[in-house]
């Protein structure tokens, strides 16, 4: 098994140095744009450079360990104008989730998560601890579920989706792209793309440039 780059270096990314080494991987280093951390350490592991110093680590596999969903896409998107890097999976030993659940390359799924039955979920997603989710819902790129949300069946969660912590979605739904759920929100209708909704109903805050 190949050694692990975590990609960036704020408090998501010591989470997933945890995670990682949870799922026994050796994490080599950590690679964040922050020169005055550069040559500190995370959880132990020390941070090597910036993150287009990746293509120094091409033996290794990578996660961008950043949770705000257009940044993470961002950083995808210049790693690969350099070259190749190879994305690998992380998903915690307690993870509960069935065999006709798929998981795109690049995703993070993190303890106590549950997904049920019939799931798909794309690239580069990131599920924060204690989140469920229901039969039959998609999980399209690049979304972000923050701990202890729940997603009921047929959910569909489109592009760079942020949905918050202890948010709750309900059956048969729709998130389109670029659109955020608050922390703490009801969803009882469907968002339209590149909106902010919050509270209990969730309601519109405002709008979000795309």
């Amino acid at each position: 098994m190949k050694d692990l780059i975590v990609i960036g270096g704020g408090g998501f990314a010591k989470e997933v140095v945890w995670l990682a080494q949870d799922c026994s991987r050796r994490v080599k280093g950590v690679l964040d744009d922050n020169e005055s951390a550069h040559g500190s350490e995370i959880q132990g592991v020390k941070v090597l450079g910036s993150i287009s110093n990746w293509t120094k680590y091409q033996d290794c596999e990578f996660v961008i360990a950043v949770g705000a969903p257009r940044t993470r896409k961002f950083i995808l998107n210049k790693m690969l104008e350099a070259g190749k890097p190879k994305f690998t999976t992380l998903i915690h030993p307690s993870v509960r989730f069935s065999n006709t659940v798929s998981i795109g390359v690049g995703s993070m799924i993190c303890a106590g998560t549950i997904l049920t039955t019939d799931i798909k979920l794309g690239m580069h997603n990131i599920l924060n601890l204690n989140v469920t989710v229901g039969h039959e819902t998609i999980l399209e790129d690049f979304v972000t579920i923050a701990p202890m949300a729940a997603v009921s069946g047929n959910v569909t969660l489109r592009n760079l989706v942020e949905v918050g912590t202890g948010a709750v979605i309900r059956q048969g739904l729709e998130i389109e792209a670029g659109a955020m759920l608050g922390m703490g929100g009801v969803l009882t209708k469907n968002i339209p793309g590149n909106t902010i909704f919050a509270g209990n109903p969730a309601k519109k805050l405002k709008e979000i440039a795309s």
